[in-house]
């Protein structure tokens, strides 16, 4: 195990880890030197064996179905106690033990899926980090086109990723920023900016990059193609459904709330009724622009 500390920045904001076994591919554009960092969020340090600590009552639990991560949170002396595994059907990959402030970690490794429980630990501690802090982790795919992103939202196999395809294919400059769990934050001035991340689900997509947002269009499988502004009820909802933020802690519910409450005053939302063709990329790309930039 190396015993060497990394500072990465995601979102324009800064994080360490300590005892890294190995460096993840998906890691690597977001290395940056100490003097190159932005506000640093949490720490988190990889350790043979958690400290001894009480083990309190369970916290949450992720309804067990196959095929689905399991996740279980726990109170703990000072704390909270992670539990984690890729399936029902596999061992637990990783225990995380987290501090109550959400700014420092210690992560056992199992060895059964290390990659895997990197990952999440890291994912989920950026979230808990910036909760307050006007950020939010999407389940989405951002498409960059013109200058700015836009975030497909939907139900997993909804076609995300194949909307993002087809701007690509049917509308030049277009280009893929992330296709799974990209970053949407609320600057200091107001303006609503999307960012890519290590984390892009089952594409490698690893941009240290980040664009203004355009728009953000939910997104439903349909006979024929249709595409509506969404309310600020909606558009709530659609926030909601596709951001990933556990509920069970309140103080950062809350910070969560308030972003997507500021990203519902400020970003137009739609809801794009579609089929997987040209077409549809066409509308929604003629809408979006057209509503943002009106002759």
């Amino acid at each position: 195990m190396k015993s060497d500390v990394r500072t990465y920045r995601v979102a324009d904001f800064c994080f360490t880890v300590e005892n890294m076994p190995f460096e993840p591919d998906n890691m690597l554009p977001f290395i940056v030197s100490d003097g190159d960092c932005g506000e640093r969020v949490f720490s988190l340090k990889v350790v043979p064996e958690l400290p001894v600590c009480g083990k309190g009552g369970l916290l949450y639990k992720t309804p067990e179905k196959p095929g689905y991560p399991v996740f279980n949170i726990y109170t703990v002396d000072g704390g909270y106690l992670f539990e984690y595994q890729p399936v029902p059907e596999r061992p637990i990959a990783g225990r995380m033990v987290v501090s109550e402030a959400f700014d420092a970690a210690c992560l056992e490794l199992t060895g059964t899926a290390d990659l895997y429980a990197i990952n999440n630990s890291l994912m989920l501690m950026f979230s808990f980090s910036t909760a307050r802090r006007g950020a939010l982790e999407m389940h989405a795919s951002v498409a960059v086109n013109g200058g700015r992103g836009y975030l497909f939202l939907g139900k997993s196999g909804t076609g995300k990723s194949t909307h993002s395809q087809l701007w690509i294919k049917h509308l030049p400059g277009t280009e893929l920023l992330n296709d799974d769990n990209p970053v949407l934050r609320v600057m200091p001035s107001g303006e609503v900016r999307v960012y890519g991340t290590p984390w892009s689900g089952k594409t490698p997509c690893y941009k240290q990059q980040n664009a203004p947002v355009g728009a953000i269009v939910h997104l439903q499988q349909a006979p024929r193609n249709k595409i509506t502004r969404q309310s600020v009820l909606q558009a709530y909802v659609s926030l909601v459904e596709s951001s990933s933020a556990f509920r069970p802690f309140k103080e950062l519910a809350d910070g969560w709330h308030a972003t997507m409450e500021r990203l519902c005053a400020t970003i137009p939302f739609y809801r794009l009724e579609c089929l997987p063709d040209r077409e549809a990329a066409l509308l929604c790309y003629n809408t979006v622009n057209g509503e943002q930039n009106p002759a």
